[in-house]
C-alpha cells in the first residue's frame, strides 16, 4: 500500500466522523446554515433591501425574500459588475462562474470566499467516503483524468470569470495535481474535438484509474481511445477502476460504456452546479445521492407541479416528502438567495436525506396539458430497451409537434441509436404504454383522441454530436435537453436525420 493510500483511509475516517454529525441532525443543521448566512448577509445590500436584521426564523424569511431565477438577481449582479461591494455577499466575489442560459443569455453565478470551499470540499469528500466505505484506496496511485471545460479565465470588474470546471481545476489539491491529466495546455484547448484527440495522445500509454465527465464526452473519448489502440478500455487501463459522472441520467449510456470498458467498475454520481456543489453519492449499496447539508446552502422545495402558481408552496427540509418532485431553490454563501436553479429533485430517503435529480422545470412539454418530465420519459426508454434487448442508444429528446402534416398532434422522439430495434413499431408501442402508465394525462390525452401515439426519428451515427457542434456546445459541460416544449431542437435536428421523413 503506498502512502497515499494509507494517508486517504486515516483522513477519510476523520471525515466521515464529521460528517455523520450533521446527518444525525438534518434539520438543526439547516437551521443554523440559515440563522449563519443571514447574520453575514444582513451587511450586504441584498439584506439591507429585504429587511434581513428583523428575521427571526423561516416563516419571517419566506416573507421578506422572494423566489427568483437569474433575472430576478441580474439586478445586483450588474451592481457588482459595476465594481460595487457588499452587495449580495460581504466583499466582492473571487469569481463569477460564466454559464449560458436559454432565457438570460450570459449568466454570471458569484463564487464567493466562503463559497468556493463548497465545490473543492464536496468532490474530496466524496472520494474519501468511498475510500472509507469500500477499503479501496489504490486509484490515487495512478493517473487521474477529468474531462471539463478550459481552465482559461478572463475578468469582469476585476474578477477572474469562467466556466465553472475551469475554476474548480485550479483547486485541485497539490497530492492529487501530480496525477491529474491531461496536461495544463490541452486542458485548455478550446475546440472540443481537437481536446480529445490531445487527450487520447496524453493518455493512451497511461496508467489511468480514475476518469470523470459527463457521460456522452466520456464515450466520445473512449470511442477514440479505442480507435487508437483497437482494444477495450480494461486492456489499455487495467488499473481503471473509479468512473466519476454527473450531469445527466446514467441510464442511457450506461449499456454503451460498459462495453466499451469491458468490465464492471465502481462509479460514483455528483450534483454539481455554477450555483452550489448540492449533492453526491454517498454509498454503493443505496439509491440517491446524499443532500449537503454543512456546505453553506440553505434548501427550500416547491412542489414541482406548483413551480409555476403565483403563490407556490415554500417549505424547507423537514417537511419534504418521499416520492414527490420538487423544484429545489437555494440559499447560499456564495450570495444567492431564494433562487431557483431550475433543477426538480425526488426524496428516496429521509434518513439520510438522499434525493435523485429527476429533471429541468424548463425542460418539459405540456403542449396539451400533459407535463411529461424528464425522468418519465428516461423511465420509458428504459422500459423499451429492457424489452428490446437488441436495442443500444447513442442519445435521445423529444418534442412536441401541434401541428402535423397529417393526423392528430404527437410527441416525436429523435433518437440516435448504436444499434437500433428489430421491430421499431414494437419500441414505439413500449415507450408509447410506458408513458401511459406513468403519465395518467398523457393517457388520457391519448385515449381521448387530442394525441395519437408518439412517433420515434432516428438520426444518423454521430447527428447529436454534430448538431452539438453546430450550435457550438460540444463537450465540456454541455448536455442535450432531454425534453422541450417548443420545436427548436426538432427542427435543427431534421438536417441530421437518417432517413427524411414527412412530418
Amino acid at each position: 500500500m503506498s502512502f497515499m493510500s494509507f494517508a486517504s483511509k486515516i483522513v477519510a475516517s476523520y471525515v466521515i466522523r464529521k460528517r455523520e454529525k450533521w446527518v444525525r441532525q438534518p434539520v438543526a443543521t439547516q437551521k443554523k446554515t440559515l440563522d449563519c448566512l443571514l447574520k453575514k448577509g444582513a451587511a450586504t445590500r441584498f439584506g439591507e433591501d429585504h429587511n434581513f436584521s428583523e428575521i427571526r426564523n423561516y416563516e419571517d424569511f419566506k416573507k421578506q425574500v422572494p423566489l427568483v431565477d437569474y433575472e430576478g438577481l441580474r439586478p445586483y449582479i450588474e451592481r457588482i459588475l459595476q465594481g460595487e461591494r457588499d452587495v449580495l455577499w460581504k466583499g466582492k466575489p473571487l469569481y463569477f462562474a460564466k454559464t449560458s442560459g436559454t432565457t438570460s443569455g450570459v449568466k454570471y453565478i458569484p463564487i464567493t470566499k466562503d463559497s468556493i470551499h463548497n465545490h473543492i470540499d464536496s468532490a474530496r469528500n466524496m472520494l474519501l467516503g468511498y475510500i472509507h466505505e469500500t477499503g479501496k484506496a489504490d486509484f490515487l496511485k495512478g493517473k487521474l483524468i477529468f474531462l471539463s471545460g478550459s481552465p482559461v479565465m478572463d475578468k469582469k470588474a476585476g474578477i477572474f470569470t469562467g466556466r465553472l470546471s475551469g475554476i474548480v481545476n485550479h483547486h485541485v489539491p497539490q497530492y492529487l495535481r501530480r496525477n491529474q491529466m491531461p496536461s495544463y495546455t490541452t486542458n485548455c484547448i478550446e475546440d472540443w474535438e481537437e481536446k480529445v484527440d490531445r487527450i487520447v495522445e496524453e493518455t493512451h500509454d497511461k496508467n489511468m484509474t480514475l476518469i470523470s465527465g459527463i457521460p456522452p464526452w466520456v464515450q466520445m473519448y473512449f470511442d477514440r481511445l479505442m480507435d487508437k489502440g483497437g482494444k477495450k478500455i480494461k486492456d489499455l487501463f487495467p488499473n481503471f477502476s473509479l468512473f466519476i459522472w454527473g450531469g445527466v441520467n446514467f441510464e442511457p449510456y450506461r449499456a454503451k460504456l460498459r462495453e466499451s470498458i469491458g468490465k464492471e467498475i465502481d462509479t460514483l454520481e455528483t450534483y454539481p452546479a455554477s450555483e452550489g456543489f448540492i449533492a453526491y453519492q454517498d454509498t454503493q449499496t443505496e439509491e440517491g445521492l446524499l443532500l449537503l447539508l454543512n456546505e453553506g446552502i440553505f434548501y427550500e422545495f416547491i412542489p414541482a407541479e406548483e413551480y409555476h402558481d403565483e403563490n407556490p408552496t415554500r417549505i424547507s427540509l423537514e417537511k419534504v416528502e418521499l416520492g414527490r418532485n420538487y423544484a429545489i431553490i437555494l440559499n447560499s454563501n456564495a450570495g444567492l438567495w431564494g433562487y431557483s436553479i431550475g433543477d426538480t429533485v425526488r426524496f428516496v430517503s429521509k434518513n439520510p436525506y438522499r434525493i435523485v435529480v429527476t429533471g429541468r422545470i424548463k425542460h418539459f412539454i405540456s403542449a396539451f396539458g400533459e407535463h411529461v418530465i424528464g425522468e418519465e420519459v428516461e423511465r420509458a426508454m428504459q422500459f423499451a430497451q429492457k424489452n428490446c434487448p437488441e436495442t443500444e442508444l447513442t442519445e435521445f429528446t423529444v418534442a412536441p409537434n401541434v401541428t402535423p402534416k397529417d393526423g392528430l398532434p404527437l410527441h416525436e422522439w429523435y433518437v440516435e441509436f448504436r444499434t437500433p430495434p428489430d421491430d421499431q413499431k414494437k419500441f414505439e408501442r413500449l415507450l408509447n404504454e410506458e408513458m401511459c402508465r406513468q403519465n395518467v394525462y398523457y393517457q388520457d390525452l391519448i385515449e381521448g383522441n387530442i394525441l395519437r401515439a408518439l412517433k420515434t426519428f432516428s438520426l444518423r451515427e454521430a447527428g447529436f454530436r454534430d448538431y452539438m457542434k453546430s450550435i457550438g456546445k460540444l463537450g465540456g459541460q454541455n448536455k442535450v435537453p432531454r425534453l422541450s416544449n417548443d420545436r427548436k431542437i426538432a427542427d435543427a435536428l431534421q438536417s441530421f436525420l437518417l432517413e427524411r421523413e414527412e412530418k
